[in-house]
C-alpha cells in the first residue's frame, strides 16, 4: 500500500503523521507531510508552478485548507518542498 493511502490506526497513530509548518505566520499542523513531499518529488515536475499545484492538491486529500487561504498554503509547501530538496 502507497504511503498516502495508509489510514490511521488509532488518533495516536494519526498524531505521529502531522507535521507543523508555518502558513501566513501561523503554526499549522499538517497531516501526511511528509508522504506528500515524497509523493511530488517522485512526480519530477519541471516549473514551481506545478509543483506548488501538486503539493496543495495532495495535501488538501488529508487537511482542510480554507480557501482564502490556498495561495499561502502554496506559498509555504513549496519553500517546504524546495528546503527539503535543496542539494548541498
Amino acid at each position: 500500500m502507497r504511503a498516502l493511502e495508509e489510514k490511521p490506526c488509532c488518533p495516536e497513530a494519526a498524531a505521529r503523521m502531522t507535521k507543523h509548518l508555518t502558513i501566513g505566520g501561523t503554526p499549522v499542523g499538517l497531516t501526511k507531510l511528509d508522504e506528500v513531499m515524497s509523493e511530488v518529488e517522485k512526480m519530477g515536475l519541471p516549473v514551481d508552478s506545478e509543483i506548488g499545484e501538486a503539493l496543495l492538491k495532495k495535501i488538501k486529500i488529508f487537511n482542510y485548507v480554507p480557501s482564502s487561504a490556498c495561495s499561502q498554503y502554496k506559498r509555504a509547501l513549496l519553500e517546504e518542498y524546495h528546503r527539503r530538496n535543496r542539494s548541498c
